[in-house]
């Protein structure tokens, strides 16, 4: 309603209703799919499911005008490194639809849950980036480990080395220490996939991309590469309407409603690229 409000809408223009079918809990997931089936049928509007990571990287793309990024995907449950590609199902045969594939992500946790578990242990409250955040820059480095393995990174291992260090150490010097290793992860995994793909530029996307010093981090990767760096603007970082409702559009409204709890940004079809 308030959507509506906002754009001088009504009803009667509304084409299409788009909902998120995955990935996540499947009680959570529901709630949107019935919500979705009951205006569609009140109002007559066709319904489409959308992949919520998809969509997550369809409005960066949109948001920033970057056309075929690397894509660094960092929120609460989701760590991964990103790229579309295109593919063929063998020798003489027909091209099959592009993907964005996935050159590397977390083995264990997704980085903002990772914050937020250290927050909660030192009393931050949630989320707990921003607070993170700000008292880092009142920091100094202390050593933590650093867990890249291959192109996939691990996090759990290095929070609780942090969560030990909290008992002897100040706070502001470990909340400086475990971001920057953290990014720093990050953002050597982010320059592996574009020397690997060849790609010029690098988009941020999710929660955490309002993070100021990972956008540091990742914005001196690029200009040292040459390359160009967008981080998705605050407005869209976090789950939002709009992504939904964008992607929807983006897929001709053709697709399925099933719920689907598990499916991966690289299971889905990406024909409107």
């Amino acid at each position: 309603e308030a959507a509506i409000e906002r754009a001088g809408a009504d009803w009667k223009e509304i084409d299409l209703i788009s909902f998120s079918l995955g990935p996540g809990l499947g009680p959570c997931l529901r709630v949107g799919a019935v919500a979705a089936r009951a205006l569609g049928l009140k109002y007559g509007i066709p319904i489409l499911g959308v992949n919520h990571c998809v969509a997550h990287i369809e409005i960066g793309r949109a948001a920033t005008g970057l056309e075929d990024p690397t894509i660094v995907y960092v929120s609460g449950a989701n760590t991964q490194i990103l790229a579309f590609t295109e593919g063929r199902w063998g020798s003489g045969r027909p091209s099959c639809p592009g993907r964005y594939r996935v050159f590397g992500e977390t083995m264990d946790i997704g980085l903002g849950n990772g914050l937020d578990k250290f927050g909660r242990a030192a009393g931050l409250g949630f989320p707990a980036g921003p607070a993170i955040e700000q008292l880092a820059a009142g920091g100094t480095y202390l050593k933590l480990p650093y867990a890249v393995k291959g192109m996939d990174l691990s996090f759990s291992g290095i929070l609780t080395a942090a969560l030990r260090l909290l008992k002897t150490k100040r706070l502001e010097d470990v909340c400086f220490s475990l971001q920057e290793t953290w990014f720093a992860m990050l953002t050597e995994v982010a320059e592996r996939a574009m020397a690997h793909t060849g790609k010029t530029e690098a988009l941020l996307i999710g929660g955490v991309a309002a993070n100021k010093r990972l956008c540091e981090m990742m914005d001196c990767m690029c200009s040292e590469r040459g390359g160009l760096f967008r981080a998705v603007p605050a407005e869209y970082a976090g789950d939002n309407g709009a992504m939904i409702a964008l992607t929807g559009l983006l897929m001709g409204g053709k697709g399925k409603v099933e719920m689907k709890p598990r499916e991966r940004a690289d299971d889905v079809d990406v024909g409107w690229r």
